[in-house]
């Protein structure tokens, strides 16, 4: 008979996760980084007795305790450190976050959706109410009608790749590691939720000991059919205009280099994804610049012309495809690398299932000495010379523009140019949503493959400051800026303290512009007139918020936070505070450097669209308008058949 050791369901959980690791190329780290938490009814005297339980052992024996805890501020802020953590560490690490019954594990739900979106592995443990239901219906449990077993935490379903509930201490082995095996998948990875009923969770149970036994979990690397690669090699080499489309997935499995082999020997050119910029470093002569919507005119001429498209570890979002106009050819193809099939089988393009470094080594040997002609990689360079000298004039525009701002504004492109110009290369930027991440992706030269992480598979507002937390958490030898608006900082300013309090050094450049400057801009665009989108207090006599600017003062609120502030006001400020956080110690804690822009001034434009639909009829002479250009983008939709 096995050995058993009696433990409760939250300390075997515990102990269980602090030891699995996973392994790619022969390279072994911990799956868990450590768990963030906030404790409350449901998890105080289960997962949370178990993690202090596990410290104080640690500790009391001169170890690292295996699951180090953190405390956070906000639930889903949590979850957004551990993809923050996650995906600067190519999806082979993250954290584990635990929750309260009721509002403390719905909160949780927007960081499941964005995690499982961009297909980065993050284990969830929600607290649920008495399985036994003797003591129902119990503080912030839900009582449904219809079913007596159903919980809040039937939430988490639709927006996890695995979820179980743990009714019973026998189901938890088979739970947790089914949980491994889906976190561990590249082409299922995703949000895995574990409910965990909080009567359960301190339930004792005799557990075998080998349940407890380093466990290690293999990342594959799936190679491609031979077929499908000689497939796609006869494709390529009867092209005329290639193109390449890379996505996340290239960093993901490590295959920048595989791509710029292939591209320097076939002259292919590549226009990047949000998730996929950095594929190919600034100054790379096949380097287009980002795709789509908010790509570059350099890549969207050549992408509107392409008669193949490659997508290598794309998802092909409406952004990437400019909701399916930037691809104009007629007989376009497409060929699909990519470790998923679902993601594989789109655009009705060949699909080769892939790991994209296997897909891409093997694609280049099927096309040993073949390569676009001299004239396709001319043309590439004109384009990306008249792209980069209009990407110098957003970072320095001239007179024209300087003259006309208010006193102490500058232009959203003098911020990023700055920032871009006086950082390190290895550093990182981070954004997630409004204006920036669409001028980023444009503008940014990028000058390391981990040095660009913008959200853009969910676009979730106040991602930016507690996943710079999980970045930096990550590598520590980079600084962090992450960029973001008033906007974006009023969702989630509250783990700015979860950083003082952990003395994590990350630079916040805040950009305050008054509003919602991207969607203000859409607003006009659409025919709404910016209505809702200004930070302003509401006209006496109009009743509507166009009235005086609101006196909130967000440097002021970072400073009561803990966070060390500089305010500037002109070019040579803005560059003196960047030099100045980055002379900052590693372990000061966060610093917030806070500039007002003008939300009317721009970056130069894709030549693209994006579908948002306009109201079809309409008493507004602007919306009537609008409609009208709507019809005509409309138009220039192809889906691929």
């Amino acid at each position: 008979m096995s050995e058993t050791v009696s433990l409760t369901v939250a300390q075997a959980t515990v102990e269980f996760l602090a030891h699995q690791y996973s392994e790619r190329d022969g390279v072994t780290q911990k799956l868990f980084a450590g768990a963030l938490g906030i404790f409350g009814h449901g998890n105080v005297a289960g997962i949370g007795q178990a993690l202090l339980q596990q410290e104080t052992s640690a500790l009391a024996a001169g170890e690292t305790p295996g699951l180090p805890y953190v405390l956070a501020r906000n639930e889903q802020a949590m979850v957004h450190t551990a993809v923050g953590y996650a995906r600067q560490k190519d999806r082979l690490q993250t954290w584990v976050c635990t929750a309260s019954v009721g509002p403390g594990s719905t909160n949780m739900l927007t960081g499941a959706a964005l995690a499982t979106i961009n297909r980065i592995p993050v284990l969830l443990l929600p607290s649920g109410t008495f399985a036994t239901r003797r003591s129902a219906p119990v503080l912030q449990e839900l009582e449904n009608f219809a079913a007596g077993d159903v919980t809040v935490n039937d939430a988490f379903r639709p927006l996890s790749t695995y979820f179980d509930r743990v009714s019973r201490a026998e189901q938890l082995p088979s739970a947790l590691l089914s949980a491994m095996r889906v976190l561990t998948d590249p082409a299922q990875t995703g949000a895995v939720t574990l409910s965990l009923p909080q009567d359960v969770q301190a339930e004792a149970y005799d557990w075998p000991v080998e349940l407890f036994a380093d466990r290690t979990w293999h990342v594959a690397r799936p190679p491609a059919e031979k077929s499908r690669i000689q497939a796609a090699a006869d494709l390529i080499r009867g092209a005329r205009r290639p193109m390449i489309v890379a996505g996340g997935g290239v960093h993901y499995s490590g295959a920048e280099d595989a791509l710029a082999a292939f591209c320097e020997a076939t002259g292919i050119p590549v226009g990047e994804s949000q998730a996929g910029k950095g594929s190919l470093l600034h100054g790379h002569p096949q380097l287009m610049g980002a795709v789509g919507s908010t790509g570059t005119t350099a890549a969207n001429a050549l992408a509107r012309e392409a008669d193949l498209i490659i997508g290598i570890g794309t998802r092909w979002s409406d952004f990437t495809t400019a909701s399916r106009t930037a691809f104009q050819a007629a007989g376009v193809r497409f060929i699909n690398v990519n470790v998923a099939n679902f993601d594989a089988g789109k655009q009705s393009g060949l699909a080769v299932v892939a790991d994209a470094r296997e897909a891409l080594e093997d694609l280049t040997a099927a096309l040993d000495g073949w390569s676009v002609d001299a004239a396709y990689r001319a043309e590439q360079g004109r384009l990306w010379a008249v792209w980069d000298a209009a990407v110098e004039s957003a970072y320095q525009p001239g007179s024209e523009v300087t003259d006309a701002l208010a006193p102490g504004k500058l232009t959203q492109g003098t911020v990023l140019g700055l920032v871009n110009e006086l950082t390190d290369p290895r550093d990182v930027v981070l954004c997630a949503a409004g204006s920036m991440p669409g001028d980023l992706h444009k503008l940014w030269r990028v000058r390391d493959r981990r040095g660009y992480h913008v959200e853009y598979g969910y676009s979730c507002m106040g991602y930016e400051v507690p996943a710079s937390i999980g970045i930096r958490l990550a590598d520590e030898t980079r600084d962090v800026f992450a960029m973001l608006g008033d906007g974006g900082y009023l969702m989630m300013p509250t783990e700015l303290v979860t950083a003082v309090q952990e003395r994590v050094k990350v630079v916040v450049v805040l950009v305050q512009n008054h509003g919602f400057h991207s969607i203000g801009s859409l607003s006009e665009s659409l025919g709404s007139q910016r209505f809702g989108t200004r930070y302003r207090f509401r006209g006496t006599d109009s009743h509507r918020l166009d009235g005086d600017t609101l006196p909130v003062d967000l440097a002021a609120n970072a400073r009561s936070l803990g966070v060390t502030v500089i305010e500037v006001h002109s070019r040579d400020e803005l560059a003196k505070a960047i030099r100045t956080a980055k002379d900052a110690p590693a372990d000061g804690g966060p610093i917030l450097i806070h500039v007002e822009t003008d939300p009317l001034i721009h970056a130069p434009d894709s030549e693209s669209w994006w579908d948002v639909p306009v109201s079809e009829v309409s008493t507004l002479d602007s919306t009537a308008a609008a409609y009208a250009t709507y019809l005509q983008h409309r138009r220039q939709q192809r889906h691929h058949l």
